[in-house]
């Protein structure tokens, strides 16, 4: 199989170095991609196209965070591609929903070849918007804090950038639900949280029983738009409780439409306003898993 890497010299922990480290580590594996330069969509569009006209099912290797691995999934076309991730963003949180924790680790599982199917969610608005997501969309407070880190904060503070985010939004709390209808099931929300992974950042896992791999999304909703609710439910997460709250309520669904206006994120990139419609593509790519 054909071979691609994929490197995003702009993703949180990239060097020069790191780069040599990869290109020589993945030819003592046997492997020699193909190496090509993503800083965006566009050029992950570019790339990838180029890829498809070139091989009917590639390799494309990732090394980038997880807004470089969104950016190729818009680009792919469905059913062709095997991927694999070189975690060397901010908060990498595919590789660690796949259980990837370092470069060499995922090296190993590139070598392997081992690899189980990958569903993807599918956005899209009645303005012609269509957007794929790997891990989340967060419709609400989630999709403001997203929308209100600001580059340079997350250029030099990584993680802290959204947490100075967070701290600006609790100053200008917003107030009201919007309603969400999964599979025919109707919930008034003040935000959701739709997940196709279980993690929601590094090790904490917001929804346990959500699989990458089974084409259902798992949906995190917050019923109360009190402050000290969402206090509470950030508590009983951490400490694995939130199965006993009552402003939290957890529904599984393959169709979902969201109504509002709320900000929305997918995958940590903000991503426009509801109202929107959610679905999930299954087998829409192989992704090597260890």
């Amino acid at each position: 199989m054909p071979a691609f890497l994929l490197i995003n010299p702009l993703s949180g922990s990239y060097s020069e170095s790191l780069r040599n480290k990869l290109l020589t580590e993945l030819e003592s594996a046997g492997i020699t991609p193909e190496v090509m330069t993503i800083t965006g969509p566009e050029d992950a569009r570019r790339v990838c196209a180029l890829i498809e006209d070139s091989v009917e099912n590639p390799l494309i290797l990732v090394a980038g965070g997880d807004g470089t691995i969104n950016a190729v999934i818009n680009a792919l076309a469905p059913g062709r591609s095997t991927l694999g991730i070189l975690p060397v963003g901010t908060a990498n949180v595919l590789a660690h929903e796949l259980g990837i924790g370092s470069v060499e680790a995922a090296i190993e599982c590139i070598s392997a070849g081992k690899s189980r199917p990958l569903a993807v969610g599918l956005l899209e608005n009645d303005a012609g918007l269509s957007r794929r997501f790997v891990l989340m969309a967060g419709i609400g407070l989630d999709g403001g804090i997203v929308h209100g880190v600001r580059p340079l904060e997350k250029r030099f503070l990584k993680k802290g950038a959204y947490l100075l985010s967070a701290l600006r939004i609790l100053l200008k709390w917003p107030r009201g639900r919007f309603l969400v209808v999964a599979d025919g099931c109707r919930l008034e929300c003040h935000s959701v949280i739709i997940c196709n992974g279980a993690r929601y950042g590094g090790d904490l896992k917001l929804v346990p029983e959500a699989d990458i791999s089974v084409p259902l999304l798992d949906l995190f909703c917050i019923t109360s738009e009190n402050r000290r609710s969402y206090l509470g439910i950030i508590a009983s997460e951490l400490s694995g409780r939130s199965g006993e709250r009552n402003d939290v309520k957890r529904l599984r669904a393959s169709r979902i439409t969201v109504g509002g206006d709320r900000p929305i994120q997918l995958d940590g990139d903000g991503c426009g306003r509801a109202p929107v419609k959610i679905g999930v593509l299954a087998n829409f790519a192989e992704i090597l898993t260890p």
